[in-house]
């Protein structure tokens, strides 16, 4: 299959627009570090230009390629696997440090390894969360500005629409993406500006209730869900510490904020399947007690699912919780992107791993002061759905009635 194809200019140059203007708000004379798979380089092409436009100072591409990827995987030596650029990751730190802006382009064949050994996979992707973990700091705790965004490809269209044709598959692909991405709009920019308030009215008003803790019901799921000491909602855009206001997810559609890593205790049920590093993982169920997932099930992808959690000491524990409505525009596409930059944003979900610092009070905090107030540290952080339209939602303070938050997957406050 061909790599890159040619796109409809409107959307290319709409997503392009969006990249810089919203989700970065890339400022005058600031670098920008960008990401990008080699089957998204009409994008990538289009949101230098853009970003070039708007003043930016440097734009260093950084590509990656998905054949070259899966050679390593084929042919590269056993101890190479727990090897990582080191080097390449220190200089993205010092850009970052330096105030550069980040981006992430994605849309590379979400199973491009799922033939490949998966222990190998595992080792390669603990090695690279080691060696990315500084720079990756830099993003987690909010210091610049940075965003993620999609570009339709051919790999990743077939994945989704196996039983159509190529041109028909990336066009429903491509169209989705526009729709999500509110390019639909006559004014896209405006229309996301009108989200961005919507969104930070239900996190101010989330943050004003000061609950204690979140109880999900659903099919399969009883969970309480402990919030963090001090803890902040955030959604859609919001201020980095260098003063950038960002929108750090485009598609975004979730108010979220960082659980307590030893006040969840319940079980759990995945209400859509996981697509992780290449292997889609079904019917994922977890029990929790004192805030550690003592027993993960799948019935499928078991053995990843199992890396996953057992990466670290608090890969079994969770970062974030999110709220979803089950009417989002994502989930009213009715498939699987299998990409979690957009099945996050179709149902209310929580991260195994790493939690958001931005989401705690303070600034700076040291990582003990984000310890104390129960924020998670990991070498991952992998968000997965448990909401749809059964589920349901309250709000918990100690000594007081629960409050409805949301029902039957839908808002009710």
């Amino acid at each position: 299959m061909r790599d890159t194809v040619d796109l409809d200019s409107t959307i290319v140059d709409g997503l392009a627009k969006l990249a810089v203007r919203v989700g970065l708000n890339l400022q005058p004379g600031q670098e920008l570090v960008m990401t990008a798979p080699t089957s998204t380089l009409p994008l990538a092409r289009a949101i230098t230009a853009e970003a070039y436009r708007a003043g930016a100072k440097l734009v260093t591409p950084i590509l990656s390629d998905g054949e070259m990827m899966r050679a390593r995987f084929e042919h590269g030596h056993e101890a190479g696997f727990d090897h990582a650029p080191g080097w390449l990751y220190d200089g993205m730190g010092a850009a970052y440090a330096d105030g550069a802006a980040r981006l992430a382009l994605v849309g590379e064949d979400p199973f491009l390894l799922s033939d490949q050994d998966s222990a190998r996979v595992g080792r390669a992707n603990r090695a690279n969360a080691a060696a990315y973990r500084p720079a990756l700091a830099h993003i987690s705790e909010f210091r610049i500005n940075w965003s993620i965004i999609a570009c339709p490809t051919l790999a990743w269209a077939a994945r989704i629409f196996p039983d159509l044709p190529e041109a028909e598959a990336l066009a429903r692909l491509a169209d989705a993406i526009a729709r999500t991405a509110r390019l639909d709009h006559a004014d896209p920019v405006a229309a996301w500006a009108e989200h961005n308030a919507a969104l930070a009215r239900r996190s101010a008003m989330l943050n004003d209730a000061r609950f204690d803790a979140l109880q999900f019901r659903g099919a399969g799921t009883d969970l309480r869900v402990g919030l963090a000491d001090g803890h902040l909602w955030q959604g859609g855009a919001s201020p980095a510490k260098n003063g950038v206001i960002c929108n750090p997810n485009i598609p975004t559609e979730e108010v979220f904020t960082t659980p307590h890593a030893a006040k969840v205790d319940g079980v759990v049920r995945a209400t859509k399947p996981l697509s992780h590093h290449g292997t889609l993982i079904d019917e994922i169920e977890m029990r929790f007690e004192g805030g550690r997932a003592v027993s993960a099930k799948a019935s499928r992808g078991q053995d990843v699912l199992s890396q996953m959690v057992g990466t670290d000491e608090g890969a079994a524990r969770l970062g974030e919780v999110a709220l979803v409505p089950h009417s989002s525009p994502v989930a009213q596409c009715g498939h699987l992107f299998y990409n979690t930059l957009f099945d996050e944003n179709a149902a209310s979900h929580i991260a195994m791993g790493q939690c958001y610092a931005s989401c705690l009070e303070g600034h700076d905090l040291s990582p003990e002061e984000i310890a104390a107030r129960g924020g998670n540290k990991s070498l991952i952080h992998v968000d997965w759905m448990i909401g749809d339209g059964r589920t349901d939602v309250d709000g918990l303070r100690d000594g007081a009635d629960p409050v409805p938050l949301m029902r039957a997957g839908e808002w009710v406050v």
